[in-house]
Protein backbone atom coordinates (compact mmCIF):
# COMPACT_ATOMS: atom_id res chain seq x y z
CA UNK A 1 0.00 0.00 0.00
CA UNK A 2 2.82 2.43 0.86
CA UNK A 3 4.64 1.78 -2.42
CA UNK A 4 1.46 2.39 -4.40
CA UNK A 5 0.96 5.76 -2.65
CA UNK A 6 4.55 6.84 -3.42
CA UNK A 7 4.19 5.90 -7.07
CA UNK A 8 0.95 7.94 -7.29
CA UNK A 9 2.59 11.01 -5.80
CA UNK A 10 5.56 10.63 -8.13
CA UNK A 11 3.31 10.51 -11.18
CA UNK A 12 1.49 13.66 -9.99
CA UNK A 13 4.78 15.52 -9.51
CA UNK A 14 6.03 14.51 -12.96
CA UNK A 15 2.78 15.74 -14.53
CA UNK A 16 3.08 19.07 -12.69
CA UNK A 17 6.71 19.42 -13.79
CA UNK A 18 5.80 18.78 -17.42
CA UNK A 19 3.04 21.42 -17.25
CA UNK A 20 5.29 24.04 -15.71
CA UNK A 21 8.10 23.27 -18.17
CA UNK A 22 5.87 24.40 -21.03
CA UNK A 23 5.45 27.89 -19.51
CA UNK A 24 8.18 30.61 -19.83
CA UNK A 25 10.93 30.26 -17.27
CA UNK A 26 12.32 33.09 -15.21
CA UNK A 27 16.12 32.97 -15.14
CA UNK A 28 16.21 35.22 -12.06
CA UNK A 29 14.20 32.89 -9.83
CA UNK A 30 15.87 30.18 -7.75
CA UNK A 31 15.14 26.59 -8.73
CA UNK A 32 12.41 24.78 -6.87
CA UNK A 33 13.86 22.01 -4.71
CA UNK A 34 11.99 19.10 -3.20
CA UNK A 35 13.26 16.99 -0.34
CA UNK A 36 11.79 13.67 0.50
CA UNK A 37 11.92 10.00 -0.34
CA UNK A 38 9.50 10.30 -3.30
CA UNK A 39 11.73 12.58 -5.42
CA UNK A 40 15.47 12.46 -6.17
CA UNK A 41 17.67 14.59 -8.37
CA UNK A 42 17.39 18.22 -9.38
CA UNK A 43 13.94 19.38 -10.53
CA UNK A 44 13.59 20.10 -14.24
CA UNK A 45 11.69 23.36 -13.67
CA UNK A 46 11.99 26.68 -11.82
CA UNK A 47 9.50 28.50 -9.56
CA UNK A 48 7.83 31.30 -11.43
CA UNK A 49 7.71 34.72 -9.77
CA UNK A 50 4.21 36.14 -10.10
CA UNK A 51 2.71 39.42 -8.80
CA UNK A 52 -0.33 41.67 -9.02
CA UNK A 53 -0.57 45.37 -9.68
CA UNK A 54 -3.46 47.84 -9.60
CA UNK A 55 -1.75 50.36 -11.90
CA UNK A 56 0.62 50.41 -14.85
CA UNK A 57 3.50 47.91 -14.64
CA UNK A 58 7.00 49.32 -14.43
CA UNK A 59 9.87 47.77 -16.30
CA UNK A 60 12.90 46.43 -14.40
CA UNK A 61 16.14 44.73 -15.52
CA UNK A 62 15.39 45.67 -19.04
CA UNK A 63 12.13 43.75 -19.09
CA UNK A 64 8.93 45.21 -20.47
CA UNK A 65 5.36 44.15 -19.99
CA UNK A 66 3.00 44.83 -22.88
CA UNK A 67 -0.62 45.28 -21.78
CA UNK A 68 -3.32 44.54 -24.28
CA UNK A 69 -5.82 47.22 -25.10
CA UNK A 70 -8.79 47.13 -22.74
CA UNK A 71 -7.16 44.58 -20.40
CA UNK A 72 -6.86 45.58 -16.71
CA UNK A 73 -3.31 45.77 -15.34
CA UNK A 74 -3.99 42.89 -12.92
CA UNK A 75 -5.11 40.61 -15.75
CA UNK A 76 -2.08 41.61 -17.78
CA UNK A 77 0.20 40.76 -14.85
CA UNK A 78 -1.40 37.34 -14.48
CA UNK A 79 -1.01 36.59 -18.18
CA UNK A 80 2.56 37.95 -18.35
CA UNK A 81 4.22 37.22 -14.97
CA UNK A 82 7.44 39.01 -14.07
CA UNK A 83 9.45 39.01 -10.81
CA UNK A 84 9.93 42.81 -10.91
CA UNK A 85 6.51 44.42 -10.57
CA UNK A 86 6.41 47.88 -9.00
CA UNK A 87 3.23 48.48 -7.03
CA UNK A 88 1.56 51.76 -7.94
CA UNK A 89 0.57 53.55 -4.73
CA UNK A 90 -1.00 56.59 -6.35
CA UNK A 91 -4.53 55.22 -5.89
CA UNK A 92 -3.89 54.70 -2.15
CA UNK A 93 -2.00 57.84 -1.28
CA UNK A 94 -2.49 58.98 2.33
CA UNK A 95 -3.27 62.67 2.50
CA UNK A 96 -1.93 64.71 5.46
CA UNK A 97 -4.38 66.19 8.01
CA UNK A 98 -6.00 69.41 6.79
CA UNK A 99 -5.28 68.73 3.15
CA UNK A 100 -7.65 70.57 0.78
CA UNK A 101 -8.22 67.33 -1.08
CA UNK A 102 -10.00 65.76 1.90
CA UNK A 103 -11.62 68.88 3.35
CA UNK A 104 -15.05 68.21 1.85
CA UNK A 105 -15.13 64.69 3.25
CA UNK A 106 -14.01 65.92 6.67
CA UNK A 107 -16.76 68.56 6.71
CA UNK A 108 -19.33 65.95 5.73
CA UNK A 109 -18.29 63.57 8.53
CA UNK A 110 -18.20 66.37 11.12
CA UNK A 111 -21.60 67.68 10.08
CA UNK A 112 -23.13 64.21 10.17
CA UNK A 113 -21.69 63.54 13.62
CA UNK A 114 -22.93 66.85 15.03
CA UNK A 115 -26.40 66.22 13.61
CA UNK A 116 -26.47 62.82 15.30
CA UNK A 117 -25.36 64.35 18.62
CA UNK A 118 -27.99 67.12 18.38
CA UNK A 119 -30.72 64.57 17.62
CA UNK A 120 -29.71 62.46 20.62
CA UNK A 121 -29.69 65.50 22.95
CA UNK A 122 -33.10 66.60 21.66
CA UNK A 123 -34.53 63.11 22.24
CA UNK A 124 -33.18 63.06 25.80
CA UNK A 125 -34.66 66.49 26.55
CA UNK A 126 -38.07 65.50 25.18
CA UNK A 127 -38.04 62.30 27.25
CA UNK A 128 -37.08 64.28 30.36
CA UNK A 129 -39.84 66.86 29.89
CA UNK A 130 -42.44 64.18 29.23
CA UNK A 131 -41.37 62.25 32.32
CA UNK A 132 -41.89 65.39 34.45
CA UNK A 133 -45.32 66.14 33.00
CA UNK A 134 -48.47 64.99 34.72
CA UNK A 135 -49.98 61.71 33.55
CA UNK A 136 -53.47 61.41 32.11
CA UNK A 137 -54.99 60.04 35.29
CA UNK A 138 -53.58 62.97 37.27
CA UNK A 139 -54.90 65.46 34.72
CA UNK A 140 -58.29 63.79 34.91
CA UNK A 141 -58.38 64.52 38.65
CA UNK A 142 -57.58 68.20 38.13
CA UNK A 143 -61.30 68.96 38.17
CA UNK A 144 -64.28 67.20 39.72
CA UNK A 145 -68.00 67.59 39.11
CA UNK A 146 -70.30 66.91 42.06
CA UNK A 147 -74.06 66.42 42.06
CA UNK A 148 -75.56 68.33 44.99
CA UNK A 149 -79.17 67.22 44.56
CA UNK A 150 -78.90 64.48 47.21
CA UNK A 151 -77.31 66.61 49.95
CA UNK A 152 -79.74 67.44 52.76
CA UNK A 153 -79.63 70.75 54.69
CA UNK A 154 -77.29 70.59 57.70
CA UNK A 155 -75.33 67.57 56.33
CA UNK A 156 -71.78 67.32 54.98
CA UNK A 157 -70.50 65.15 52.13
CA UNK A 158 -66.88 64.31 51.49
CA UNK A 159 -65.41 63.91 47.98
CA UNK A 160 -61.88 63.20 46.84
CA UNK A 161 -60.14 65.82 44.71
CA UNK A 162 -56.45 65.67 43.78
CA UNK A 163 -55.90 63.04 46.45
CA UNK A 164 -57.34 65.21 49.23
CA UNK A 165 -60.74 65.16 50.92
CA UNK A 166 -63.07 68.07 50.23
CA UNK A 167 -65.96 68.86 52.58
CA UNK A 168 -69.18 70.16 50.99
CA UNK A 169 -71.63 71.40 53.63
CA UNK A 170 -75.18 72.48 52.98
CA UNK A 171 -75.80 74.97 55.75
CA UNK A 172 -79.13 75.77 57.32
CA UNK A 173 -80.46 79.29 57.79
CA UNK A 174 -79.47 79.20 61.46
CA UNK A 175 -75.87 78.22 60.61
CA UNK A 176 -75.65 80.97 58.00
CA UNK A 177 -76.82 83.61 60.50
CA UNK A 178 -74.42 82.34 63.18
CA UNK A 179 -71.47 82.49 60.80
CA UNK A 180 -72.33 86.04 59.80
CA UNK A 181 -72.81 87.32 63.39
CA UNK A 182 -69.45 86.23 64.70
CA UNK A 183 -66.83 88.96 64.71
CA UNK A 184 -64.12 87.90 62.28
CA UNK A 185 -61.66 90.52 63.57
CA UNK A 186 -61.19 88.62 66.83
CA UNK A 187 -60.37 85.33 65.09
CA UNK A 188 -56.90 83.84 64.80
CA UNK A 189 -57.12 84.03 61.00
CA UNK A 190 -59.52 86.93 60.41
CA UNK A 191 -61.82 86.32 57.46
CA UNK A 192 -65.52 87.13 57.05
CA UNK A 193 -67.96 84.42 56.06
CA UNK A 194 -68.90 86.24 52.86
CA UNK A 195 -65.31 85.95 51.60
CA UNK A 196 -65.33 82.16 52.00
CA UNK A 197 -68.54 81.26 50.17
CA UNK A 198 -70.07 81.99 46.78
CA UNK A 199 -73.53 80.82 47.78
CA UNK A 200 -74.28 81.22 51.53
CA UNK A 201 -76.07 77.84 51.51
CA UNK A 202 -72.99 75.93 50.37
CA UNK A 203 -69.58 75.82 52.05
CA UNK A 204 -66.72 74.08 50.21
CA UNK A 205 -63.41 73.56 52.08
CA UNK A 206 -60.44 71.21 51.86
CA UNK A 207 -60.74 68.64 54.65
CA UNK A 208 -57.15 68.88 55.89
CA UNK A 209 -56.32 70.37 59.27
CA UNK A 210 -54.00 73.34 58.98
CA UNK A 211 -52.00 72.22 62.01
CA UNK A 212 -50.39 68.91 60.97
CA UNK A 213 -52.52 67.72 58.07
CA UNK A 214 -55.01 65.51 59.90
CA UNK A 215 -58.60 65.05 58.72
CA UNK A 216 -61.14 66.77 61.00
CA UNK A 217 -64.49 65.23 61.88
CA UNK A 218 -67.59 67.05 60.53
CA UNK A 219 -70.48 68.24 62.69
CA UNK A 220 -68.32 68.11 65.81
CA UNK A 221 -66.43 70.43 68.14
CA UNK A 222 -67.41 73.34 70.32
CA UNK A 223 -68.60 75.45 67.38
CA UNK A 224 -70.62 72.88 65.44
CA UNK A 225 -68.30 72.81 62.46
CA UNK A 226 -65.30 70.43 62.48
CA UNK A 227 -63.10 68.97 65.17
CA UNK A 228 -59.62 67.47 64.78
CA UNK A 229 -59.19 64.70 67.38
CA UNK A 230 -55.43 64.49 66.87
CA UNK A 231 -54.53 67.77 68.58
CA UNK A 232 -57.87 69.33 69.49
CA UNK A 233 -58.41 71.98 66.80
CA UNK A 234 -61.97 73.35 66.48
CA UNK A 235 -63.51 74.98 63.40
CA UNK A 236 -66.87 76.73 63.04
CA UNK A 237 -69.54 76.28 60.34
CA UNK A 238 -67.53 78.59 58.08
CA UNK A 239 -64.36 76.47 58.39
CA UNK A 240 -62.52 79.09 60.45
CA UNK A 241 -60.07 78.10 63.20
CA UNK A 242 -61.56 78.97 66.58
CA UNK A 243 -59.75 76.88 69.15
CA UNK A 244 -56.72 74.62 69.40
CA UNK A 245 -53.28 74.70 67.70
CA UNK A 246 -54.56 75.18 64.13
CA UNK A 247 -53.01 78.48 62.88
CA UNK A 248 -55.16 79.01 59.76
CA UNK A 249 -58.68 78.47 58.52
CA UNK A 250 -59.57 75.49 56.36
CA UNK A 251 -58.54 76.11 52.76
CA UNK A 252 -61.23 77.05 50.26
CA UNK A 253 -60.49 75.46 46.84
CA UNK A 254 -61.36 76.98 43.49
CA UNK A 255 -64.87 75.95 42.52
CA UNK A 256 -67.72 77.03 40.26
CA UNK A 257 -71.44 76.34 40.23
CA UNK A 258 -72.45 74.84 36.88
CA UNK A 259 -76.10 74.99 37.77
CA UNK A 260 -78.44 75.02 40.72
CA UNK A 261 -77.28 71.58 41.85
CA UNK A 262 -74.00 71.05 39.96
CA UNK A 263 -70.60 71.96 41.39
CA UNK A 264 -67.23 71.95 39.63
CA UNK A 265 -64.20 71.78 41.91
CA UNK A 266 -60.96 72.88 40.29
CA UNK A 267 -60.58 74.16 36.74
CA UNK A 268 -61.23 72.51 33.40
Amino acid sequence: MRGCWHSTVARMCRAAAAAVAKSPRDPGSPPLSFSGHFWSGPPPFRLLGRGLASGPLAAARGESVAAEAGVPPTSAAVKNPTPRIVYDERNHERLPPGSPSKRAFAYFVLGLGRFAYASAVRLLLVKLVLSMSATRDVLALASLEVDLSNVDPGSTVTVKWRGKPVFIRRRTEEEIERARREDSASLRDPQPDSARVQDPEWLVVVGVCTHLGCIPLPNAGDYGGWFCPCHGSHYDVSGRARKGPAPLNLEVPAYTFLGERRLLIGSR
